[in-house]
C-alpha cells in the first residue's frame, strides 16, 4: 500500500458513494447509464471472486465487499425501485461490442491459464471500457448533471492514480504488469475529454456537455 494505491482507492469509493447518494436524493436514476452499472457489476463480480478463497488483508477483504454491495445495490435502484426514472432511449450503446472482445483478449493475453487468471484478466480489460455507455449517453443527451459529472471525475481519477501507484511499484518494488498498464492507460485515455470539459465549465459552475 502506498499514497497513490490509498487515494486511489478512495477516489474510486467516492465515486461509487457520489452515485448512489445522487440517485437516492433525487428518487432518480436520469443520467446514469445501467448499461455501463452493468459492465461494472460484471467487472467487480469476476475480479473478486477470490474473496472466497484467498485473504490479503482485512482492508483488501473489506473495500471488495463494499464495491460489490455497492455495484449490485446501484443495479437495484436502477433497474427495480426507481426504474421509471431509466432513461432506456439515451442509454443505447451495445455493449456486447465490450463485454465479447473483452473475453475473447482475455483468453489470448494472460498471464496464467486458470479460471481465476483469466476472470482476473478480463475484469482488468473490460473495465478498461466500462465507461464508454455512460461517456455515449452524455454525449446524446448533450449534457450532465454536476454530480454525474463529479462521478466520471472522481471515477476517472481513480484510474489514473493508479497509473501513479503503477509507477511507483516499478521504482520502489520492481513491480511491473504490462496488462493493467495498458488497460489503465486505455481507460485514462477515454476520460481526457471529460477531464478538460470538467476543469473548463464545471468548476467554473457551469453544466457539462461532451461532443458528440
Amino acid at each position: 500500500m502506498n499514497i497513490f494505491r490509498l487515494c486511489g482507492d478512495l477516489s474510486h469509493l467516492l465515486a461509487i458513494l457520489l452515485l448512489l447518494v445522487k440517485i437516492w436524493k433525487t428518487r432518480s436514476c436520469a443520467g446514469i447509464s445501467g448499461k455501463s452499472q452493468i459492465l461494472f457489476a460484471i467487472v467487480y463480480t469476476t475480479r473478486y471472486l477470490d474473496l472466497f478463497t484467498s485473504f490479503v488483508s482485512v482492508y483488501n477483504s473489506f473495500m471488495k465487499v463494499v464495491f460489490l454491495s455497492a455495484s449490485y445495490g446501484t443495479l437495484y435502484l436502477m433497474f427495480f425501485k426507481f426504474k421509471p426514472t431509466y432513461d432506456h432511449n439515451h442509454d443505447s450503446f451495445r455493449i456486447l461490442y465490450l463485454i465479447i472482445p473483452s473475453l475473447l483478449l482475455s483468453f489470448i493475453i494472460v498471464h496464467v491459464y486458470t479460471v481465476m487468471e483469466i476472470l482476473w484478466t478480463y475484469s482488468i480489460y473490460l473495465e478498461a471500457v466500462a465507461i464508454m455507455p455512460q461517456l455515449f449517453m452524455v454525449s446524446r443527451t448533450g449534457e450532465a448533471e454536476t454530480i454525474t459529472s463529479h462521478y466520471l471525475f472522481a471515477l476517472g481519477s481513480y484510474r489514473a492514480l493508479y497509473i501513479l501507484n503503477w509507477i511507483y511499484r516499478y521504482y520502489t518494488e520492481d513491480f511491473l504488469d504490462w496488462i493493467v498498464i495498458i488497460a489503465g492507460i486505455v481507460q485514462t485515455i477515454l476520460y481526457c475529454d471529460f477531464f478538460y470539459l470538467y476543469i473548463t465549465k464545471v468548476l467554473k459552475g457551469k453544466r457539462l456537455s461532451l461532443p458528440v
